[in-house]
């Protein structure tokens, strides 16, 4: 078997998609638009966004047998991702219920299903796979026995967006070079590894990080860009000024262009310039992976 330069084990999902004026309060009824689903799941979303970019990405993760499984894998396939560690199980394929409101901000739940079914032995099953990688990316939404599996696997780069933030084994957490993730992620983080924090400062998130063990980090910050850290210090990285349409999927658009630079040997701070253009230009479209872009589309640039 040729080692696959990058592997993300992580979620597929199908999303339904509703637009809003603004978002309800509790107990509150809007009418809303849209009610469609198109493919989702912050493994699938990640692996997309590098697999469109032109990296050699494979995907680890399961669905259903339901109708909304092939609506779910089709656009992996389509930017061509490995499929051999995708399987269907008894499981209902994964959802998401995503809010849109007009300024482009979203809510999102996250229904498992079979995500919920990538465990320890699940992944122990794709083992060659995952030691032959380059890179390993994973996120939050499958259960922490797989994540920690996979990671203890891995021989390669370890790169974790830990998204949302459950409970994983702290030395596996701890491989990720770099981990990525959003101020309220980076706190969740501290508090998990036994160092709770108040602080919303980035550069304080990213110093504690570090502290904590973690080799560099990477913090996204939304439409202020990003901030690499690591042992020779801390590097801010712009963003592109976009008008945002709907910011579904972007952190997961950065994730992939990310680590789709990291293979190709960049350094952190240049791999994460890269990433926030390919975040912006994710903003400017609807959904998640029908709005990232190709290796062929021209990237928003960094005014000055």
């Amino acid at each position: 078997m040729s080692a696959t330069k990058i592997v993300v084990v992580g979620s597929i999902n199908a999303d339904l998609t509703t637009r809003v004026p603004r978002h309800p309060k509790p107990g509150e009824t809007l009418l809303g638009d849209g009610g469609f689903f198109s493919a989702g799941g912050k493994g699938a979303n990640q692996a997309v966004a590098a697999g469109l970019l032109g990296a050699d990405v494979a995907m680890i993760g399961a669905v259903g047998t339901d109708p909304q499984a092939e609506a779910a894998l089709a656009p992996m396939r389509r930017a061509g991702v490995d499929m051999q560690g995708v399987a269907a199980t008894a499981e209902t394929t994964g959802l998401a219920v995503i809010t849109v409101d007009d300024a482009g901000e979203n809510t999102i739940v996250v229904v498992p299903g079979a995500n919920a079914d990538v465990t320890h032995s699940y992944v122990d099953e794709h083992a060659e796979l995952i030691a032959g990688a380059e890179i390993l990316l994973m996120q939050g939404e499958i259960p922490a026995s797989g994540f920690n599996r996979a990671a203890d696997l891995a021989t390669g780069r370890v790169v974790v967006n830990l998204a949302p933030v459950v409970p994983v084994g702290r030395e596996q957490l701890l491989r990720a070079d770099p981990l990525l993730a959003n101020e309220h992620e980076a706190a969740l983080v501290l508090g998990q590894l036994g160092a709770p924090t108040d602080s919303t400062d980035p550069r304080t998130l990213a110093h504690a990080l570090l502290e904590q063990g973690f080799t560099s980090v990477v913090l996204t910050l939304g439409a202020d860009g990003a901030l690499v850290a690591d042992a020779t210090g801390l590097t801010d990285i712009p963003t592109p000024r976009v008008e945002a349409v709907d910011t579904t999927g972007c952190g997961d658009a950065f994730a992939g262009a990310f680590v789709a630079r990291l293979a190709e040997g960049a350094r952190l701070d240049d791999a994460a310039r890269y990433a926030a253009r390919v975040g912006a230009f994710a903003a400017t479209g609807h959904g998640a992976q029908d709005s990232y872009p190709s290796a062929d589309d021209a990237l928003p640039e960094v005014e000055g």
